[in-house]
């Protein structure tokens, strides 16, 4: 029903003959009413992120392969996609088998294409190239770079052929991605201009005979105007590829669900992450390959609603036979849930400050014994707690209430980050944390949460320009310490990747030492504090100078 040709294939074809004509396809039997329009559906997962067991009951590898199996019965005109980070920040489950177990339960579900994000870079090139050669699907990214010189396998987009059309997908990688993993992890690769580089790679698809052109891309929207519209670099893409040439465009990375058409003919989506939501996406094609009609459904694949794959249950269930006498030991407790989600809300912490981010800064200064830690809120990645931390942290039925156990551990840094510690200026000091609210009021992972300091922000200051105190805690862990000195030294603790420059935060790695792994550094500290009981301390606080209510600045709803 559905095969793929690959597009140099496609293109060095063009040299002999013009490929794909609308008025006289080749893949349309003789005799066959080339007025008729064929539903074209495509189901799409954004930022997978190897979730390969359900989220609070939703999803999972299993789960999802029985939705997408029962659609495509009713429509075998299918492609199924993701569209970046399928792997890298993943669960135990994936990252304690170097995420091998995400591109194999992928290929038991049977996706048919991905493209690059951020996170899929991790564990570097090399790492990357493992994954590829292990996909039984293609990869695509048009604006890479360098590409052929660090990776094999990997096309700037592919044709596939589905009900008589020819599908092209086209790859694109966020523009910041090199930023937010560690330096060196993209060998020579360099990403270039994401709209140029799909509006080349969308001529060259049509000139093939395309009928239909999508991109994936690892672009999401960030939020929504007052007035209800989105934006965000996928609504930028949507509102500037060439809209004469691609009909849709596959969002990820933040975590929204979003469809809109712009244009006039380019459909936008996005869906939620780590496969808690997945869009089935109906594409009406008449005779001419021309799309005459879009229509999006979200769907929210409750494991209780079907019965699971048994091949990709049975996979996952050998895996967590191997794990769970590993990380399933219970190695401490709370006194309270420990959750990823912070003061204001947010669900992946990255607006506020945080009971996890205290923790773990709380971990990495007690251990070091540093002045000030801080790390950035992209590098916590779930609840620290059972039963909170679920399947993933190996949170089983038998374990107590508010335990933390080495897979949640893992669960919450599954980076394999490295805790390091610097000697900083309190001038240095301010410019980290200035990074870490410069994009604010938007949520993005960069945002800092400290240990041993305070900090208070101007949201409605220039970004560079918005950090307007930072004092010490005092020992019992208020905020009434002494000033933070501009010329003073200070130890400071925080993880590799944010020395190095990750997240746009000074590199100061050549100055720094390594110390030991991070989440070891956590077991640790969960070990001989139990039960560790965190709080919102205030360490850091959102002002406006537009106005004493602070109209832009997050609502604080403490845990």
């Amino acid at each position: 029903m559905r095969g793929f040709t690959t597009a140099a294939a496609l293109v060095a074809g063009l040299m002999l003959a013009i490929a794909g004509s609308a008025t006289a396809r080749p893949d349309v039997p003789p005799g066959q009413d080339k007025k008729a329009t064929t539903t074209l559906q495509i189901l799409t997962v954004s930022d997978w992120h190897g979730q390969l067991t359900p989220v609070s009951g939703v999803g999972g590898a299993a789960v999802l392969k029985a939705y997408f199996d029962k659609l495509r019965v009713a429509n075998p005109n299918t492609l199924t996609f993701m569209a970046g980070d399928s792997w890298g920040a993943t669960p135990p489950i994936s990252s304690f088998f170097e995420d091998v177990p995400a591109v194999t339960a992928m290929n038991m579900m049977g996706i048919d294409a991905d493209t690059f994000g951020n996170h899929n870079f991790d564990r570097g090139i090399a790492h990357l190239q493992s994954q590829v050669d292990l996909a039984d699907f293609p990869f695509v990214s048009a604006n890479l770079r360098n590409l052929e010189d660090n990776l094999s396998g990997v096309e700037r987009w592919q044709m596939f052929e589905v009900g008589g059309l020819d599908v092209a997908v086209v790859g694109i990688t966020n523009e910041e991605a090199p930023t937010v993993v560690s330096p060196g992890a993209f060998g020579t690769i360099e990403i270039t201009d994401s709209v140029q580089a799909a509006n080349e790679a969308a001529r060259e698809a049509k000139s093939a005979g395309a009928d239909v052109v999508i991109v994936l891309t690892h672009k999401g929207i960030r939020g929504f105007n007052a007035d209800g519209s989105a934006f965000g670099e996928l609504i930028d893409l949507a509102n500037s590829v060439s809209a004469g040439q691609i009909d849709l465009i596959v969002g990820d990375h933040t975590d929204f669900t979003y469809s809109g058409v712009h244009q006039d003919r380019v459909l936008a989506v996005e869906n939620r992450s780590k496969g808690v939501q997945f869009a089935q996406i109906l594409l009406e094609v008449d005779g001419k390959g021309k799309v005459v009609s879009k229509s999006v459904t979200f769907h929210t694949p409750t494991a209780a609603a079907i019965t699971p794959d048994p091949a990709i249950q049975a996979y996952i269930d050998g895996l967590n036979a191997q794990l769970a006498p590993i990380l399933g030991t219970v190695i401490g407790s709370s006194t309270r849930t420990i959750l990823r989600s912070d003061s204001c809300g947010r669900a992946d912490g990255r607006l506020c400050e945080s009971l996890v981010g205290n923790v773990v800064t709380d971990a990495m200064r007690t251990k070091y014994g540093t002045d000030f830690a801080i790390t950035n809120s992209g590098g916590l990645r779930a609840a620290l707690t059972c039963p909170d931390a679920g399947p993933s942290g190996f949170c089983s039925a038998s374990t107590p209430a508010l335990s933390i156990t080495r897979g949640s551990v893992l669960g919450v840094l599954p980076f394999g980050n490295v805790t390091t510690t610097v000697t900083l200026t309190g001038a240095e000091v301010k410019a980290f944390l200035e990074n870490g609210v410069s994009r604010m009021p938007g949520a993005d992972g960069r945002f800092a949460q400290v240990s041993g300091l305070c900090f208070t922000y101007d949201v409605a200051a220039a970004a560079g320009s918005r950090v307007t105190s930072i004092v010490r805690q005092a020992a019992d862990g208020s905020c009434t310490g002494t000033p933070v000195d501009p010329a003073a030294s200070y130890s400071v603790a925080s993880n590799d990747f944010l020395l190095k420059g990750g997240d746009g935060y000074p590199n100061v790695y050549s100055r720094a030492t390594t110390r030991d792994i991070m989440d070891q550094d956590l077991a640790d500290y969960v070990s001989a504090n139990s039960p560790v009981s965190p709080s919102i301390q205030g360490r850091v606080v959102c002002a406006d100078s537009n106005g004493a209510t602070a109209p832009n600045c997050p609502a604080i709803t403490a845990p």
